[in-house]
């Protein structure tokens, strides 16, 4: 992937200049200040996405606070799950793609050519919509992560990661018993926790969760929304949702996406109850959408 570090028309890091493109007419995301909020762990600033020729993305702006969960929703195919893909790099897997822009964890540029793509995912862990664990034991699904980085001097420190990280996720009591049988035996439910354990392994800053119950049942839904309000003590957590409601559930702030452009963020309370503009109120109320 080719990805410009500059916003404003640069070029590609092959050093010629990036095609020209159409430009959709600009738009001003309207901004919601939060009140009493954390201080913002991931920001970026005009970020634009090329599949090809094709814009998915123009010149997104948005603080995400620290410790708190931000919702980022709108109709298929908006971009949020672009968006949320460019904070951990995980469209550099295709090979067509092109970020342009800066998105940056405690003022650290995400794109600079000099870091770590391996070690950023381990600071910016990933749940994906489909549960997906490796076809290992439950222990060993949430062991990869802290052998494969060092984290773990003994057996022993391994073992307390394990149990610490299915702890976290809510489900060690459920599994401890079978923690060598296969994590893909588990119920849906169970596996998504599993994924989130083995996510918090690696001792991530960020949470980035990609439609994280839709594959799941409403009782499944619920343990899964308890553990996103517990995990934000201790977490920044970014989520895609197409569910509105889940998003007044467990977010503090909301991002609405339309055709590729960030049209609204703020408290999430306001977004939902009294949002400043139109495309926000006609998504709200199911005018489009």
């Amino acid at each position: 992937m080719s990805t410009t570090l500059s916003a404003r028309g640069a070029t590609d890091m092959s050093g010629t200049s990036a095609p020209s493109t159409t430009q959709a007419p600009a738009h001003q995301t309207v901004r919601v200040p939060m009140v009493d909020a954390n201080l913002p762990r991931l920001k970026a600033k005009d970020v634009s996405v090329f599949y090809g020729d094709k814009q998915a993305l123009y010149d997104v702006s948005i603080d995400v606070p620290e410790k708190a969960v931000t919702s980022f929703i709108g109709p298929s195919g908006c971009g949020k799950s672009t968006f949320l893909r460019c904070i951990n790099r995980m469209n550099d897997t295709i090979e067509s793609c092109r970020v342009l822009g800066d998105i940056t964890l405690d003022d650290q540029n995400l794109y600079d050519s000099s870091l770590d793509v391996v070690e950023l995912r381990a600071r910016i862990g990933m749940v994906f919509q489909k549960p997906n664990p490796f076809p290992k034991s439950i222990f060993e699904n949430v062991a990869y992560g802290p052998k494969i980085h060092g984290l773990a001097r003994s057996k022993t420190d391994l073992e307390e990661i394990v149990e610490s990280s299915l702890k976290k996720a809510g489900l060690f009591n459920e599994v401890k018993d079978r923690l060598h049988s296969p994590g893909t035996g588990l119920s849906g439910g169970q596996q998504q926790r599993l994924c989130i354990a083995r996510a918090i392994a690696v001792g991530p800053e960020v949470i980035l969760m990609d439609e994280p119950c839709s594959a799941l049942d409403p009782i499944a839904t619920a343990i899964i929304e308890e553990l996103i309000d517990e995990l934000r003590e201790n977490y920044t957590i970014v989520i895609v949702t197409h569910s509105m409601q889940q998003a007044a559930r467990v977010s503090q702030k909301t991002a609405f996406f339309h055709l590729g452009k960030l049209i609204e963020e703020g408290p999430t309370e306001g977004i939902f109850t009294n949002p400043r503009d139109k495309k926000t109120q006609d998504y709200i109320t199911g005018r489009i959408g």
